[in-house]
């Protein structure tokens, strides 16, 4: 009799601590995560504050001593940042305009317009998200030169006006789907068109999925180095990738002037997600409930 109860007691007692031991499991695993993400940024901003002598001092130096803050300026006005900055926000702007706006109209013609062919053009434009970029750089060179867009903003900015990419568009096509068709029956009933339906109802309860497909867009633009090294020559219309990849020499790089360049480039980013990171994680989480 002892032993039933003994045995019942460490039933019971394995109960109660299975799911603290999973969940001090999961903490553990998303632990380690966040520290093998946080380690490169700290070492990125701690190098930008570092004298060149200390920079593959092995073991590293975590605190630089002296902080060298002199680095930052130094490397902002070793080259013309702030042309820089005013082409990449100017690209980043547009395209982002353009993204939002054609993407979530697209989105909206494929959630809610019944059409002939609709399931299958849809199909067909998910299809494409299995083209690797590298293969459309040729044709897209050649038809941009042909326009004579080399060498302006024009290639980097107008696809964007034209779908806003498939993955967006699902995106927001999923979201759209989230929402109750009832809505748009009464829009209608009180007589507003479909485009009236898209921008006065649709859009305004559309925030979260809107906000994350913004926040890709603008990573995606503001770090692309590729694009902007094919189309742009000129040094005036460089952007800050590509700045950013003027401070490596054939011979040597000063690698903490190369950080701290890298470190005033990154800040924006960090900014924006943790300023939409409610939207953002709200757009991801709804997406998918419905099929």
């Amino acid at each position: 009799m002892a032993s039933l109860h003994t045995e019942q007691r460490t039933s019971t007692t394995w109960v109660i601590w299975k799911p603290r031991l999973f969940r001090s499991l999961v903490l553990l695993i998303l632990l380690a995560g966040a520290v093998t993400m946080i380690v490169p940024f700290v070492w990125l901003v701690s190098t930008s504050l570092k004298p060149a002598s200390q920079v593959w001092v092995f073991p590293p130096i975590w605190i630089p001593t002296p902080v060298q803050w002199v680095n930052y300026a130094t490397a902002l006005t070793t080259l013309p940042f702030h042309r820089y900055l005013l082409n990449t926000t100017v690209i980043v702007t547009a395209v982002l305009v353009g993204t939002l706006a054609s993407a979530s109209l697209s989105a909206y013609g494929f959630a809610r317009l019944r059409f002939p062919g609709r399931d299958i053009v849809f199909m067909l434009l998910l299809s494409t998200m299995m083209l690797p970029p590298v293969v459309l750089m040729i044709p897209h060179f050649i038809m941009f030169r042909t326009l004579g867009w080399i060498d302006t903003f024009l290639p980097l900015t107008v696809p964007a006006f034209f779908g806003g990419g498939a993955f967006n568009v699902f995106l927001i096509r999923q979201f759209f789907r989230t929402l109750p068709e009832e809505l748009s029956d009464a829009a209608r009933i009180d007589g507003c068109g479909e485009f009236q339906i898209y921008y006065k109802i649709i859009l305004p309860l559309a925030k979260p999925a809107l906000a994350t497909v913004g926040i890709f867009t603008f990573m995606a633009t503001w770090n692309d180095f590729m694009g902007p090294l094919i189309y742009l020559n000129s040094p005036n219309n460089r952007t800050l990738a590509l700045g950013l990849a003027s401070f490596r020499g054939l011979y040597s790089t000063d690698w903490n002037l190369l950080m701290a360049a890298s470190t005033a480039v990154v800040i924006p980013v960090v900014i924006l997600f943790f300023v939409a990171q409610k939207y953002f994680v709200q757009g991801i989480v709804l997406t998918g409930m419905k099929g």
